[in-house]
């Protein structure tokens, strides 16, 4: 889905122009939006705080077994 920048939205490919570019602008669109930092920090916050968990979860296992 083509994402215009200087526009800050998607365009369906059916609106864009017979050149290809922005309806509204004119500018050509990027294929695709890149995910924003504060998505990929969540992910890696998220893989660090489940192998801390899982890492608890083991060595609880061993001191009760």
């Amino acid at each position: 889905m083509p994402w215009c920048e200087q526009c800050d939205q998607r365009i369906e490919t059916q609106e864009l122009t017979s050149e290809g570019t922005c309806p509204l602008c004119g500018t050509e669109p990027l294929e695709h939006r890149r995910s924003p930092w504060y998505f990929k920090f969540m992910l890696v916050a998220t893989v660090i705080y489940l192998g801390y968990r899982a890492f608890q979860g083991v060595t609880w296992v061993i001191h009760h077994i």
